[in-house]
């Protein structure tokens, strides 16, 4: 079922964690932040609103990580309930990745954030305070037609360069996040 994301208290301090990366290793997020801004994408291997948009969000990762712009893929679906989601198949998914991808396993840190759906993004500033809670782009369970506006790469454009978020926000859509006994 889809859900929407809802809008977010601009200047939302971002909650701290340290998870399990599909490299093996720990992650947390003063490690992994960037030094212009931070995007933490709520992500999930099986959500065909996810598969639609995995290579633009791949893609734009690359390009703000050349503005000093982080970004952060966190997996916190119930894999007992979508094994598509387990962590052994997010190893699996990650090599295409070009960003960090973390598992939420006890479902804390999505709670922390408020994420609701996948994907959900949360565009953080140098100081990690929230300025985008939004949409990639205008696709949904398809991917949108070429040439469609990046929201989510021109919001995060402007955080690394001012430190402001764009004043329209248009909200993030996707599969709910699949909660444990939920």
């Amino acid at each position: 079922m889809a859900a929407e994301a809802p809008t977010a208290e601009i200047g939302f301090a971002a909650p701290p964690f340290t998870l399990p990366g599909v490299d093996g290793r720990s992650h947390s997020l003063q490690e992994l932040r960037g030094p212009r801004g931070t995007l933490v994408a709520f992500i999930c291997n099986h959500c065909p609103y996810v598969k639609a948009i995995l290579p633009r969000l791949v893609r734009d990762a690359r390009d703000l990580a050349a503005l000093g712009i982080h970004v952060i893929g966190i997996n916190a679906n119930d894999a007992e309930a979508y094994p598509e989601d387990s962590f052994a198949r997010m190893v699996d998914l990650a090599s295409g990745l070009s960003f960090p991808y973390l598992h939420d396993e006890s479902q804390v840190v999505a709670r922390a954030y408020g994420a609701v759906c996948t994907p959900d993004f949360f565009g953080f500033d140098a100081d990690l305070k929230l300025r985008y809670r939004g949409r990639l782009d205008a696709s949904r369970k398809e991917s949108a037609p070429e040439g469609t506006r990046r929201d989510l790469y021109e919001a995060m454009c402007l955080v690394g360069a001012t430190g402001a978020g764009p004043a329209e926000q248009h909200v993030a859509i996707g599969c709910s996040i699949k909660w444990r006994g939920g």
